[in-house]
C-alpha cells in the first residue's frame, strides 16, 4: 500500500482547492456548536454560587482566552516552518492566522473586563495574567503591522517570523502566570490531572464553545489563506484559469 505524499499539499494551487471544499464545512460546524454552546451557557447551566449570573461571560472568555494562545503558537509554528524551509504556504498560514488570534486576544480581554467589574470591582487590574495577554495582543498587532510595512513579501515573511518565534515565550508566561505569581485571576478550572472544578452543564457548554472557537479559528485561516494565495500566485497561470472559468 503506498503512503500518502503529504508534501504535494504544501503546494499553493493544491491547497487553495483543497481548503475551499473545507470551509463551508468548518463554517456550518462552528455555527450550529456557537448555537448550541451559548444556549447551554447562558440557559442551561445553573447559577455560580459565588459570582451569580455574572459568572456567564466565562462561556466566551474562557475559550477566547484559550484560542488566543493556541492561535499564537499555531503561528509561530507555521512562521519558523516558513523561515527555516523556505516554503511559502507555511508563511502564509502564519500570516492568515494572525488577524484571528488578535481578535480572540482582544475578546478575550473585553470579556475579561465585564467579568473582573463585578467580581473584583475594577475594570482593569495590572495582574500578570491581564498583563501578559495584552502584551499578546501587542504581539499580534506588531506581526501584522510589520508584515504589512515590508513590500518585498518574502522579506516581510521573515521579518515577522522572527517576532512571532521570540513572541512565543509569552504563552507559556500567560498560562503559568497564576502559579508563578501572586495574582487576582483565579487559577484554571479545568485540569488533566484533577477532575473539574465546575458543574458538569458549565463544563460541557464551555467546551461545546471551544470547539466552536476551533471551527471558526479554521475556517476563517483557511479563508483568508487562499485569498493571500490568489494575491501572490495572481500571475501563475492557473490563477488565470481560475479567473476565466469564473468569467
Amino acid at each position: 500500500m503506498t503512503g500518502i505524499n503529504w508534501f504535494k499539499y504544501a503546494a499553493p494551487q493544491t491547497f487553495f482547492h483543497l481548503s475551499g471544499k473545507w470551509i463551508p464545512v468548518l463554517g456550518w460546524i462552528a455555527f450550529f456548536l456557537a448555537i448550541a454552546g451559548l444556549y447551554i451557557g447562558f440557559f442551561i447551566a445553573p447559577t455560580d454560587f459565588q459570582q451569580g449570573e455574572a459568572y456567564r461571560i466565562i462561556f466566551i472568555h474562557v475559550p477566547a482566552a484559550w484560542m488566543s494562545m493556541v492561535i499564537y503558537l499555531a503561528m509561530a509554528f507555521w512562521a519558523a516552518i516558513g523561515l527555516v524551509f523556505n516554503t511559502r504556504l507555511s508563511a502564509m498560514m502564519a500570516l492568515a492566522l494572525a488577524p484571528t488570534g488578535a481578535l480572540f486576544t482582544a475578546l478575550a480581554l473585553i470579556t475579561g473586563s465585564f467579568w473582573g467589574k463585578p467580581t473584583w470591582g475594577t475594570w482593569w487590574v495590572w495582574d500578570a495574567r491581564l498583563t501578559s495577554e495584552l502584551i499578546l495582543l501587542f504581539l499580534y498587532v506588531g506581526f501584522i503591522a510589520l508584515h504589512a510595512s515590508i513590500d518585498n513579501p518574502q522579506r516581510a515573511d521573515r521579518a515577522a517570523a522572527i517576532i512571532a518565534i521570540v513572541g512565543a515565550l509569552n504563552v507559556p508566561i500567560i498560562y503559568f502566570s497564576v502559579q508563578w505569581w501572586n495574582t487576582l485571576h483565579q487559577g484554571a478550572s479545568i485540569n488533566v490531572a484533577s477532575a473539574p472544578k465546575m458543574a458538569v452543564t458549565m463544563l460541557i457548554g464551555m467546551l461545546v464553545m471551544t470547539l466552536a472557537s476551533w471551527a471558526y479559528s479554521v475556517a476563517v485561516a483557511l479563508f483568508r489563506v487562499r485569498c493571500i494565495i490568489l494575491e501572490r500566485e495572481r500571475h501563475a497561470a492557473w490563477v488565470n484559469d481560475l479567473k476565466e472559468v469564473k468569467s
